[in-house]
């Protein structure tokens, strides 16, 4: 979900300043609403475990350039149901900060681009959360079509930012529309992938009940709301 150097010039780039503004404020306030639940300890641990997943993420599982942008097995549905919204946002915001510094500098200048790329998707997941999963239900006890569900909004709404910063950047030309087609009908197949790795993180998490109460989860993992 990397936006390539140059798809938006720096003439455009401010508005990525603006948005990932507001989606870093709206993760302060998931982060506030996580402290609240499980204290501020809790929270610190979460949000590392989610930087050093995203770096893994980013770093070590298959990634590919495919038209505007690189496809990434982000997980991000899955950092959310085992850390939480505000935890896992942090831990993305920090893990790719973290990678561009030290390791795609060239990266650097999208940084607002490819945060709230990452970010919307996941206020938006966690919105999704609150429809589809019934008040009475734990992380991990969903059922498949829920994880499906979850991961498909998370995944769609990576590519429906990925569109717009290169339709934006770049206009409607028929060379950027295809480049824009390619990346989307490639990062979708990361919806085949990733609800069986929330299940499987799930099920883990399910056998090993001595993290019930621990502060390396949200509560939600294993309480019902």
């Amino acid at each position: 979900m990397h936006i390539e150097p140059g798809v938006v010039d720096a003439a455009k780039i401010g508005l990525s300043y603006a948005t990932a503004a507001g989606a870093g404020a709206f993760g302060l306030y998931q982060l506030a609403a996580a402290s609240r639940e499980k204290g501020l300890p809790s929270v610190a641990l979460r949000s590392l475990i989610g930087t050093l997943g995203t770096l893994v993420f980013f770093e070590l599982m298959p990634h590919f350039a495919v038209g505007v942008s690189e496809v990434h097995f982000i997980l991000g549905s899955t950092l959310f149901l085992i850390l939480g919204a505000g935890p896992a946002a942090l831990g993305l915001a920090l893990g790719l900060l973290a990678q561009g510094m030290f390791m795609a500098p060239i990266d650097l200048p999208q940084y607002g681009m490819n945060l709230t790329t990452l970010l919307v998707p996941l206020f938006a997941l966690h919105a999704l959360a609150r429809k589809i999963i019934a008040p009475g239900t734990a992380y991990v006890d969903l059922k498949y079509s829920q994880a499906l569900a979850l991961s498909t909004a998370y995944q769609g709404g990576v590519v429906a930012w990925v569109a717009f910063w290169a339709i934006y950047g770049s206009g409607f030309g028929a060379e950027n529309l295809a480049n824009v087609a390619s990346f989307g009908a490639a990062y979708m197949l990361v919806v085949i992938v990733e609800p069986l790795a929330d299940l499987a993180v799930l099920a883990g998490a399910k056998s090993l009940r001595g993290l019930k109460g621990s502060a390396f989860v949200t509560p939600r993992l294993y309480n019902a709301a």
